[in-house]
């Protein structure tokens, strides 16, 4: 494997939880598949420091491909590029690069985006 990308779930995990959590650079990163797509992010709200667990992934014209919707106040943030989309959220979440590889879901730590 290489040492670049941190192993994180069987990708088969996506498909029976809806998203994997993985540490990532001392941080909780979501991952989720989204329209076919693998997308990861930082389970926290740039807003407040609220976990986002329950937070709803969907469809947004706003968006490029989806949106994260902070579940305490409504604060949404592009999923493939973290940009916060509306207040009360102002910073962007912190994204990772995501692969399936062999099977397995794998998060690169320390990056900015895909």
């Amino acid at each position: 494997m290489d040492p670049a990308w941190l192993d994180a779930e069987p990708a088969g995990a996506l498909a029976v939880q809806g998203r994997v959590d993985v540490e990532v650079d001392g941080c909780y990163v979501a991952v989720v598949r989204f329209e076919g797509e693998l997308h990861a992010f930082e389970d926290r709200c740039t807003h407040d420091g609220e976990s986002l667990a329950e937070a709803e992934v969907e469809s947004d014209a706003s968006a490029p491909c989806g949106v994260v919707v902070c579940p305490r106040h409504g604060a949404r943030f592009c999923l493939k590029s973290g940009a916060a989309l509306t207040p009360p959220a102002y910073e962007p979440l912190k994204v990772f690069a995501v692969r399936e590889q062999d099977g397995r879901l794998q998060v690169r730590p320390s990056d900015t985006g895909a």
